[in-house]
Order: structure tokens, then sequence, then C-alpha cells
């Protein structure tokens, strides 16, 4: 049996396709994007390329859905990849070519899927890699995705479904996959009317990973999770969102803060509650209504990678990455970031309050750190918590973001912090 731990002993850092190029991700755009990461990111620790939803659909071009659209499948009714966006994948390739190219640059492919079997394949009656039974034999008729039309989730029970999944996942061993984001699967299961529905086919997938002969990382999406399943996703999956998707928008990065106080107890080796990607860069490239760049300000976005780092959530980076300008790419190479997101201890909130929070962790080498954070509107100053530091012993400190240093004489120690901005620091005796 793996240990489905060991597939992400630190929290999995890389880019995903979704928040630049929505559901039309080509294989140009795919492979400009990982070989930006191994040549400016690498170092610092990024190593996944993950394709994003629809990879299976011809005619997908925007963050807008088709409703029923006509997807790429074989005879077995597995999803594979639309040729005019991914031409690699002629002659039954799949994915194996570019997750080669990629894996050759040292680094990881990832895919998105969604929960289920295709309609298409329902519909049709088609066959499953499981002898006397069709795709129609185990969807589950009440099963359906909210917002996607292309799929119905499984009926667990019936025989083919454990072949069903096993079938998909040794194809994705087979291509090479390290990385599978399963999609409609981390909030829905517990609907008291589908008792049957995503719980189940999360160990079912989880099953079908351990056995396809490969190490992969499983990431559930969408959020907000639910804390009282936190056992069962910690057992199951890698990494699980917290939030339904993340955008540039202030008011979700302050919500933030709240669900990483109720998950924090449950970040450790493999298993990594998600605070969803990074909103950062050049964002919706290919959709003039939407194309921007973040609209978070220089000061919230320190703040949010901040938070992800010292709470250790998963790095995903959603923009464009080769139109990155120099600001945008200090946050991704400021090592002593990156490290305490991948390396530290003792992880945990101090202070969680309306207008403030303050967070604590213990990086690589022993030193405390400590994160501040103004939520505020005003300028603001906040003391470090009582018993933290100790009284009347001097410390060196540094800014993890600036590298300035100075010297604190006792425990009294304050930050002066401007709206939505935040420090962190390394407190040295």
């Amino acid at each position: 049996m793996r240990d489905k731990n060991k597939a992400a002993v630190t929290p999995p850092m890389g880019w995903n396709s979704w928040d630049c190029f929505g559901a039309g991700i080509t294989e140009k755009d795919l492979l400009e994007n990982a070989r930006y990461i191994r040549d400016n990111l690498k170092e610092y620790g990024w190593e996944y390329v993950v394709c994003d939803i629809q990879w299976y659909e011809p005619a997908a071009d925007s963050t807008h859905y088709h409703k029923f659209a006509d997807l790429c499948m074989d005879e077995y009714s597995r999803l594979i990849p639309a040729e005019n966006r991914f031409p690699s994948s002629k002659g039954g390739k799949g994915f194996s070519v570019i997750a080669s190219e990629i894996h050759a640059m040292g680094l990881k492919f990832g895919i998105h899927i969604m929960r289920g079997v295709p309609r298409q394949a329902v519909h049709r009656n088609a066959p499953i890699m499981c002898e006397g039974v069709t795709a129609r034999d185990i969807a589950s008729d009440y099963s359906i995705c909210a917002w996607n039309t292309d799929m119905y989730g499984i009926d667990c029970r019936v025989k083919g479904a454990r072949e069903y999944y096993s079938s998909i996942f040794k194809m994705y061993a087979d291509w090479g996959v390290d990385f599978v984001k399963v999609d409609d699967i981390c909030n829905t299961e517990y609907r008291k009317d589908c008792p049957y529905s995503a719980k189940k086919e999360i160990e079912l997938i989880r099953e079908a990973i351990d056995g396809c002969g490969r190490d992969m990382v499983l990431s559930l999406s969408p959020g907000p999770a639910t804390i009282e399943n936190g056992r069962h996703l910690s057992a199951n999956a890698n990494m699980w969102r917290l939030t339904g998707d993340f955008w540039d928008d202030w008011d979700k990065l302050k919500a933030m803060f709240r669900r990483c106080e109720i998950w924090y107890k449950y970040v450790s080796e493999g298993c990594w509650p998600d605070c969803d990607m990074l909103p950062l860069g050049h964002l919706n490239v290919n959709y003039p209504k939407e194309e921007r760049y973040t609209n978070f300000t220089r000061e919230e976005q320190i703040t949010l990678m901040s938070l992800w780092a010292v709470f250790r959530s998963p790095l995903m980076f959603g923009g464009n990455l080769p139109d990155n300008d120099d600001f945008t790419l200090s946050l991704l190479t400021n090592k002593s970031i990156t490290d305490i997101n991948q390396h530290s201890t003792d992880n945990r909130p101090l202070v969680c309050e309306n207008d403030r929070a303050v967070w604590t962790c213990i990086d690589k080498d022993g030193h405390r750190v400590l994160a501040f954070f103004n939520l505020s509107d005003s300028d603001l100053t906040i003391s470090v918590p009582a018993g933290i530091l100790d009284e009347g012993k001097p410390y060196k400190v540094t800014d993890l973001w600036t590298k300035d240093e100075k010297t604190c004489t006792n425990a009294k120690f304050s930050v002066n912090l401007a709206p939505h901005n935040s420090k962190m620091l390394t407190f040295y005796e």
C-alpha cells in the first residue's frame, strides 16, 4: 500500500492554468508557462504545471462553459485531450508527450478532472473497462454538477464503479501525470439527499490512485470543505479547498483568515488545507472583457503571500507567468517566504480579530517567526502577544520581505501597519 502522504511531503508549489486561460488552455500556453517555471522559479521550489478544466473539449475557449458540449472520449468512456488544442495527443498519446517534456524540465505535470463519468458516454450507453458493464450502469441519475454539464456522478455501490475509476487513473499513470485536481467533489457529498455520492467517490479515487502504480497528488475542489469532514479529507486527499474560487478581492482575502484559523490543526505532512490559487499577475489573458492584472494592491499581495506561507497552504500561481513584472516575480522568488511555507513548524494563530491577526511559527533554523496583519481600512499598531517572546531579552529582528534588520530590547515589540498591509518578522536571540 502506497503512503499517500509521501506524494506531498511539503505543500505543493506550482502553476495552474485556470486564472489566466480558463477553459481555453492550449498546449502552447501550457508549455510556455512550464518553461518560465524552469527558467525562473524551479530553484525556489516551484515545480507543478497543472492543466485545468475542459482539456477534452475541442470548442472550449473561455471561463464560461458550453452546455452539453461534445467531448473527446476513448472507447472505454474515458476523456482524452482535444487534438486541436493539444496536437501532441494525436495517435492516442494523450498527455504523455506533454508530460515527458515537462518532466525533462525537472518539473511535474498535473491535470484537472470532474468527478464521475461523461454524460455523453451514459447517453450513448458506451462501454467501460469492465466486462458486461456500460457507462449507463454506473451513472448516478441524481448526482450532477450544478455548474458544469459534462458529467454524472458515479453510483459507488454498483459493479463497474471501482473499475471505471481504476481505468482512468491507470491511463493517467501511463501518461505520466503527477497531480490530479478533482472537481465538484470537496463540498458535494455531504448533502443528505446524496448519501453515496462524493464521499464514496473520494474513497474510490484514493483507491484508484493507490493502485495505479504512480505517486499522484490528490487535490479536491471546490470548497468550502467542512471541518466536520476533516478526518475523512485528511485520510484520502493531499489538498482540499477551504473556499469556492478565490479571486483578487479584498473581502475574500480577509475572510480567508477565519478559514485558516478553523483549519490550521489539520495541516501536516501530506495533508494541506488549500486556500486556493494565487490570483496574481496577468489574469484572464484571453478574454478582453475580463482581462486584467490583479486587482490586489501591492500591500494586499504581500498579505496574501504571507498568510498562505505561514498557514502552509499549497502555492499555485494563477497568472500567465511569462507576463510577470519584476514585483510579481519578487513575490515568488523570496526564499525566506517560500521556506516558511515549505519547512516551518508550530504554525498557528495568536490573534484573530476583525481588524487584525497575528500568526506564528518556527522556521527551519529554529527561530521564532511572527506575522502581523492589518485587516482594517485604517493605520494600525499591533503588539507582540504576551508570552511569545522572553521579557527583557534582546532580539535581532529581520523583516522577511524587506530584509531590514533591527534590534528589539524586550518583548514589548509592536509594528505599525498601513491598511491591508502585513509584516513577517524573524526573531533571533
